[in-house]
Protein backbone atom coordinates (compact mmCIF):
# COMPACT_ATOMS: atom_id res chain seq x y z
CA UNK A 1 0.00 0.00 0.00
CA UNK A 2 2.80 2.43 -0.84
CA UNK A 3 1.53 5.92 -1.55
CA UNK A 4 1.76 9.61 -0.77
CA UNK A 5 -0.48 12.62 -0.78
CA UNK A 6 -2.28 14.98 1.58
CA UNK A 7 -4.84 14.47 4.32
CA UNK A 8 -6.74 17.12 6.28
CA UNK A 9 -6.57 17.30 10.07
CA UNK A 10 -7.58 20.21 12.29
CA UNK A 11 -8.44 22.14 9.13
CA UNK A 12 -4.99 21.98 7.53
CA UNK A 13 -3.54 19.87 4.73
CA UNK A 14 -0.73 17.61 5.89
CA UNK A 15 1.61 15.78 3.55
CA UNK A 16 1.91 12.07 4.25
CA UNK A 17 3.50 8.91 2.92
CA UNK A 18 2.45 5.31 3.50
CA UNK A 19 4.86 2.40 3.20
CA UNK A 20 4.16 -1.31 3.43
CA UNK A 21 0.97 -3.16 4.38
CA UNK A 22 -2.40 -1.50 4.80
CA UNK A 23 -4.04 -1.13 8.25
CA UNK A 24 -6.30 -4.08 7.41
CA UNK A 25 -3.27 -6.32 6.92
CA UNK A 26 -0.88 -5.35 9.70
CA UNK A 27 -0.34 -2.90 12.57
CA UNK A 28 1.04 0.51 11.60
CA UNK A 29 4.09 2.39 12.88
CA UNK A 30 3.20 6.09 12.98
CA UNK A 31 6.26 8.36 12.82
CA UNK A 32 6.20 11.70 14.67
CA UNK A 33 9.08 13.97 13.72
CA UNK A 34 11.30 16.27 15.75
CA UNK A 35 10.90 20.02 16.24
CA UNK A 36 12.78 20.81 13.02
CA UNK A 37 11.82 17.59 11.22
CA UNK A 38 9.49 16.64 8.41
CA UNK A 39 8.34 13.64 6.42
CA UNK A 40 11.41 13.82 4.19
CA UNK A 41 13.93 14.23 6.98
CA UNK A 42 13.21 10.69 8.23
CA UNK A 43 14.85 9.58 4.96
CA UNK A 44 14.98 5.78 4.58
CA UNK A 45 14.53 4.84 8.24
CA UNK A 46 10.73 4.31 8.29
CA UNK A 47 10.90 2.02 5.27
CA UNK A 48 13.68 -0.03 6.84
CA UNK A 49 11.78 -0.46 10.11
CA UNK A 50 8.54 -1.30 8.31
CA UNK A 51 10.32 -3.93 6.23
CA UNK A 52 12.05 -5.42 9.29
CA UNK A 53 8.83 -5.66 11.34
CA UNK A 54 6.26 -6.40 8.64
CA UNK A 55 4.25 -3.38 9.74
CA UNK A 56 2.91 -0.53 7.68
CA UNK A 57 4.45 2.91 8.16
CA UNK A 58 2.63 6.25 8.20
CA UNK A 59 4.88 9.28 8.03
CA UNK A 60 3.55 12.84 7.91
CA UNK A 61 4.69 16.43 8.32
CA UNK A 62 2.87 18.40 10.96
CA UNK A 63 1.35 21.74 9.94
CA UNK A 64 4.09 24.33 9.46
CA UNK A 65 6.63 21.72 8.32
CA UNK A 66 7.70 20.21 5.02
CA UNK A 67 5.02 20.62 2.35
CA UNK A 68 2.13 20.77 4.80
CA UNK A 69 0.06 23.92 5.26
CA UNK A 70 1.72 26.74 7.21
CA UNK A 71 0.60 27.89 10.66
CA UNK A 72 0.42 31.38 12.17
CA UNK A 73 3.22 32.48 14.47
CA UNK A 74 3.97 32.53 17.29
CA UNK A 75 3.06 28.95 18.13
CA UNK A 76 1.41 28.55 21.53
CA UNK A 77 3.46 26.96 24.29
CA UNK A 78 0.84 24.20 24.25
CA UNK A 79 1.63 23.27 20.65
CA UNK A 80 2.67 19.70 21.52
CA UNK A 81 -0.50 19.20 23.55
CA UNK A 82 -2.54 20.44 20.58
CA UNK A 83 -0.78 18.03 18.23
CA UNK A 84 -1.28 15.07 20.56
CA UNK A 85 -4.84 15.64 21.71
CA UNK A 86 -6.43 17.26 18.64
CA UNK A 87 -4.42 16.68 15.46
CA UNK A 88 -3.02 13.17 15.92
CA UNK A 89 -6.40 11.54 16.63
CA UNK A 90 -7.71 13.09 13.40
CA UNK A 91 -4.66 11.89 11.45
CA UNK A 92 -5.20 8.34 12.70
CA UNK A 93 -8.91 8.42 11.87
CA UNK A 94 -8.46 9.97 8.41
CA UNK A 95 -5.76 7.47 7.44
CA UNK A 96 -7.71 4.43 8.63
CA UNK A 97 -5.06 3.34 11.15
CA UNK A 98 -6.18 0.51 13.45
CA UNK A 99 -3.63 -1.13 15.76
CA UNK A 100 -0.50 1.00 15.87
CA UNK A 101 2.83 1.89 17.47
CA UNK A 102 3.94 5.51 17.84
CA UNK A 103 7.58 6.20 16.97
CA UNK A 104 8.40 9.71 18.11
CA UNK A 105 11.61 11.74 17.97
CA UNK A 106 12.22 14.71 20.32
CA UNK A 107 9.07 16.88 20.09
CA UNK A 108 7.45 13.90 18.36
CA UNK A 109 8.30 11.68 21.34
CA UNK A 110 6.72 14.19 23.70
CA UNK A 111 3.62 14.27 21.49
CA UNK A 112 3.51 10.47 21.64
CA UNK A 113 3.62 10.52 25.45
CA UNK A 114 0.88 13.13 25.72
CA UNK A 115 -1.28 11.11 23.32
CA UNK A 116 -0.69 7.85 25.21
CA UNK A 117 -1.49 9.39 28.59
CA UNK A 118 -4.12 11.91 27.56
CA UNK A 119 -6.49 10.04 25.21
CA UNK A 120 -8.30 6.67 25.35
CA UNK A 121 -5.52 5.33 23.04
CA UNK A 122 -7.43 2.06 22.72
CA UNK A 123 -5.60 0.59 19.72
CA UNK A 124 -2.15 1.85 20.72
CA UNK A 125 0.25 -1.08 21.13
CA UNK A 126 3.40 0.67 22.35
CA UNK A 127 5.78 3.62 22.11
CA UNK A 128 9.29 4.03 20.71
CA UNK A 129 10.65 7.31 22.05
CA UNK A 130 13.88 8.89 20.79
CA UNK A 131 15.27 11.79 22.84
CA UNK A 132 11.95 12.57 24.55
CA UNK A 133 11.34 15.67 26.68
CA UNK A 134 8.99 15.58 29.68
CA UNK A 135 10.26 18.78 31.32
CA UNK A 136 12.49 21.69 30.32
CA UNK A 137 16.22 21.50 31.12
CA UNK A 138 18.86 24.20 31.03
CA UNK A 139 20.78 22.25 28.37
CA UNK A 140 17.73 22.37 26.10
CA UNK A 141 17.32 26.12 26.38
CA UNK A 142 21.05 26.76 25.83
CA UNK A 143 21.15 24.62 22.69
CA UNK A 144 17.98 26.11 21.30
CA UNK A 145 19.36 29.62 21.87
CA UNK A 146 22.53 28.54 20.05
CA UNK A 147 20.37 27.28 17.17
CA UNK A 148 18.73 30.72 16.94
CA UNK A 149 22.16 32.32 16.58
CA UNK A 150 23.17 29.75 13.95
CA UNK A 151 19.97 30.45 12.02
CA UNK A 152 20.89 34.14 11.90
CA UNK A 153 24.60 33.81 11.15
CA UNK A 154 25.26 30.54 9.26
CA UNK A 155 23.81 28.54 6.37
CA UNK A 156 21.41 26.65 8.69
CA UNK A 157 18.41 28.37 7.11
CA UNK A 158 19.42 27.20 3.64
CA UNK A 159 20.01 23.65 4.88
CA UNK A 160 16.53 23.57 6.41
CA UNK A 161 15.00 24.95 3.21
CA UNK A 162 15.73 21.60 1.54
CA UNK A 163 13.23 19.95 3.88
CA UNK A 164 10.73 22.75 4.50
CA UNK A 165 10.67 24.95 1.40
CA UNK A 166 8.32 27.88 1.92
CA UNK A 167 7.71 26.69 5.48
CA UNK A 168 11.35 27.14 6.52
CA UNK A 169 10.92 30.27 8.64
CA UNK A 170 7.62 29.01 10.06
CA UNK A 171 9.16 25.67 11.02
CA UNK A 172 12.21 27.18 12.67
CA UNK A 173 10.62 30.16 14.41
CA UNK A 174 7.59 28.21 15.55
CA UNK A 175 9.83 25.74 17.37
CA UNK A 176 12.59 28.11 18.46
CA UNK A 177 10.43 30.96 19.74
CA UNK A 178 8.18 28.64 21.75
CA UNK A 179 11.08 26.95 23.53
CA UNK A 180 12.81 30.29 24.24
CA UNK A 181 9.67 31.90 25.66
CA UNK A 182 10.39 32.42 29.40
CA UNK A 183 7.05 30.74 30.17
CA UNK A 184 8.32 27.53 28.57
CA UNK A 185 10.61 27.02 31.58
CA UNK A 186 7.50 25.71 33.37
CA UNK A 187 6.55 23.32 30.53
CA UNK A 188 6.11 19.83 31.97
CA UNK A 189 4.19 16.76 30.76
CA UNK A 190 4.96 14.35 33.62
CA UNK A 191 1.26 14.27 34.51
CA UNK A 192 0.68 12.22 31.34
CA UNK A 193 3.06 9.42 32.33
CA UNK A 194 1.11 7.58 35.03
CA UNK A 195 -2.01 7.02 32.86
CA UNK A 196 0.06 5.32 30.11
CA UNK A 197 -0.85 1.63 29.86
CA UNK A 198 1.44 0.43 27.07
CA UNK A 199 5.09 -0.56 26.98
CA UNK A 200 7.74 1.95 25.92
CA UNK A 201 11.26 1.79 24.52
CA UNK A 202 13.24 4.97 25.22
CA UNK A 203 16.41 5.63 23.19
CA UNK A 204 18.73 8.42 24.29
CA UNK A 205 22.14 9.50 23.01
CA UNK A 206 24.81 10.08 25.63
CA UNK A 207 25.89 13.17 23.72
CA UNK A 208 22.40 14.62 23.21
CA UNK A 209 22.81 18.38 23.17
CA UNK A 210 19.11 18.99 23.88
CA UNK A 211 18.47 16.76 26.90
CA UNK A 212 19.94 14.40 29.48
CA UNK A 213 19.20 10.94 30.86
CA UNK A 214 17.09 12.68 33.53
CA UNK A 215 14.30 12.62 30.93
CA UNK A 216 14.66 8.85 30.53
CA UNK A 217 14.74 8.32 34.28
CA UNK A 218 11.57 10.36 34.79
CA UNK A 219 9.73 8.25 32.22
CA UNK A 220 11.00 5.00 33.77
CA UNK A 221 10.01 6.14 37.25
CA UNK A 222 6.54 7.43 36.46
CA UNK A 223 5.11 5.62 33.43
CA UNK A 224 2.13 3.39 34.07
CA UNK A 225 3.51 0.93 31.50
CA UNK A 226 6.85 -0.85 31.57
CA UNK A 227 9.80 1.08 30.14
CA UNK A 228 12.96 -0.30 28.54
CA UNK A 229 15.80 2.14 27.95
CA UNK A 230 18.82 2.23 25.66
CA UNK A 231 21.43 4.96 26.20
CA UNK A 232 23.78 4.99 23.21
CA UNK A 233 27.42 6.17 23.35
CA UNK A 234 28.82 8.38 20.59
CA UNK A 235 25.28 9.51 19.81
CA UNK A 236 23.63 12.93 19.78
CA UNK A 237 20.04 14.10 19.56
CA UNK A 238 19.09 11.97 16.53
CA UNK A 239 19.82 8.31 17.33
CA UNK A 240 18.22 6.96 14.14
CA UNK A 241 20.67 9.09 12.13
CA UNK A 242 23.71 8.82 14.41
CA UNK A 243 23.40 5.10 15.23
CA UNK A 244 20.92 3.71 12.68
CA UNK A 245 21.86 0.04 12.97
CA UNK A 246 21.48 -0.02 16.77
CA UNK A 247 18.20 1.89 16.67
CA UNK A 248 16.83 -0.36 13.94
CA UNK A 249 17.81 -3.50 15.86
CA UNK A 250 16.43 -2.28 19.18
CA UNK A 251 13.20 -0.93 17.70
CA UNK A 252 12.45 -3.97 15.57
CA UNK A 253 13.09 -6.34 18.50
CA UNK A 254 10.84 -4.26 20.74
CA UNK A 255 8.05 -4.15 18.15
CA UNK A 256 8.34 -7.90 17.57
CA UNK A 257 7.74 -8.41 21.30
CA UNK A 258 4.71 -6.11 21.21
CA UNK A 259 3.22 -8.10 18.33
CA UNK A 260 3.99 -11.53 19.76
Amino acid sequence: MNGAGFLVAAGRRLEYAWLGPSPAQSPTIVFLHEGLGSLGLWREFPGLLAERTGCGALIYSRAGYGNSDPVPLPRPITYMHDEALVVLPEVLARSGVRRFILFGHSDGASIALIYAGGTPAGDLLGLVLEAPHVFTEDISVRSIAAAAEAYRTTDLREKLRRWHGENTDVAFQGWNQAWLDPAFRAWNIEEYLAPIRVRSLVIQGEGDEYGTVAQVEAIQRQSGGSVAARVLPDCGHSPHRDRPAEVLDASSAFIAELLR
